[in-house]
């Protein structure tokens, strides 16, 4: 008897790409990226007998079970696992035992457009402008004056999948005594903010508002943007700089989250959002007659749950614009947790932490929260056995499975 390994979901992104993938592609391959292009054909073949696989034979009751390999491409919906909790447990030694504070940053849609044909210039600029943002305001000695401890996160997509890009700060609540430039006492005290209150918002959105606009003139004097179609025109010096004087007026997006209680709650948080890809597969509802059902939380109505249908053409050009350039970085540390001299930064932090006050924080519990899950024993799914040997189905060999493929 031969079966496939693991139950998948219903329907994937994949099911979506390989039915309707070839057309979109030969009507909209112009303007994908090679970046793009490659992100469909990896998911398309992810887990099937195209990348191969192996059998694992069990030699007490007969038994075969097909496992097919993964994509690994950082985009798909089925590959984030391992790579999340890996790197989950090589943050744990960088936590600190003192609360965190969540900020999120986002860029007015009027931008959107100009990032879609900018992704790296501009995603680039949001992470510079963001963590900028923190460490000045932070720095300032009338706010906290302190270096902080930042994790940022790029996200581009909304619940309907529409372009909104954004990053999600993780911040120390508290850091390194330092001068108004941000360096480092050469004895540093630790600063703690107010409990429950970090940074105010209102001056962080009108000094992001400056640091990202500063960041994009620098870009376009650079000669380092693209403007093409509809953006042509903005192509002109007068006019771009007419085109960014509205939004130099209005308030940008910027908002603090509830605050996390300790690393805990940071890896748990961490856990849910670093690997996270535009729509997983358990949202998706229904494939028919050209048409995706998926479901979606509508955060303008109370966060209700609420469902969409799209064209899958619709849906595949939404899931596109959401792939990242190559190598591009979309998880970047800065201050204490720069990775330049963090080990001896955060040792000091440490030292300053250990008063009894907060010993009972220290890591023993969250080193065990976001620590890798030792693999389990593999077991025959027949007859529970352990005696199993492994036979390699090399790639478009495999043959095609009977039921759902791992």
């Amino acid at each position: 008897m031969t079966s496939t390994a693991g139950a998948r979901p219903a329907l994937e992104v994949a099911d979506v790409i390989r039915e309707y993938g070839a057309a979109f592609r030969a009507q909209h391959g112009s303007w994908l990226t090679g970046t793009q292009h490659q992100a469909l054909r990896d998911l398309a073949a992810c887990r099937t007998a195209a990348l191969g696989g192996h059998v694992e034979h069990c030699l007490d009751c007969g038994h075969d079970r097909i496992a097919y390999n993964s994509c690994r491409n950082r985009h798909c919906p089925k590959c984030q696992a391992l790579s999340r909790a890996q790197w989950l447990d090589r943050q744990t030694k960088h936590l600190l035992p003192v609360a965190y504070f969540h900020v999120v940053f986002t860029l007015p849609g009027a931008l959107a457009e100009l990032a879609l044909a900018n992704p790296r210039v501009l995603y680039d600029a949001l992470f510079q402008a963001a963590a900028q943002t923190l460490r000045a305001v932070a720095a300032n000695p009338k706010r906290l004056g302190a270096q902080l401890g930042m994790l940022l996160v790029l996200h581009t997509w909304g619940q309907n999948l529409h372009h909104h890009p954004h990053v999600h700060a993780v911040v120390t609540g508290g850091g390194l005594s330092c001068n108004a430039q941000g360096v480092v006492d050469a004895s540093p005290r630790w600063m703690a903010c107010r409990p429950g209150f970090f940074l105010p918002v209102r001056v962080l959105s009108r000094v992001f508002r400056g640091q990202y606009l500063a960041r994009l003139r620098q870009a376009f004097d650079q000669g380092q943007l693209v403007f093409p179609g509809q953006l042509a025109a903005l192509a002109d010096a007068a006019a771009f700089n007419r085109w960014l004087t509205p939004l130099g007026q209005k308030d940008w997006v910027v908002y603090a989250k509830r605050p996390f209680g300790g690393p805990e709650q940071v890896l748990k948080y961490l856990a849910r959002y670093t690997h996270r890809v535009a729509i997983s597969n358990q949202r998706l509802l229904s494939l028919a007659e050209g048409r995706v059902t998926f479901r979606y939380q509508d955060y303008a109505d109370d966060h209700r749950s609420k469902t969409m249908t799209l064209s899958a053409e619709e849906f595949l050009r939404r899931f596109v614009q959401h792939v990242l350039p190559k190598g591009f970085v979309k998880v970047r540390h800065y201050g204490l947790l720069a990775p330049r001299g963090r080990d001896a930064r955060l040792a000091v932090c440490r030292r300053l932490l250990l008063p009894a006050t907060v010993v009972a924080a220290l890591p023993g519990d969250a080193s065990s929260a976001g620590s890798v899950t030792p693999a389990h024993v593999p077991t025959c799914p027949q007859c529970g056995g352990h005696r199993l040997i492994a036979r390699e189905l090399p790639a478009a060999a495999a043959p095609p499975p009977h039921g759902d493929s791992s």
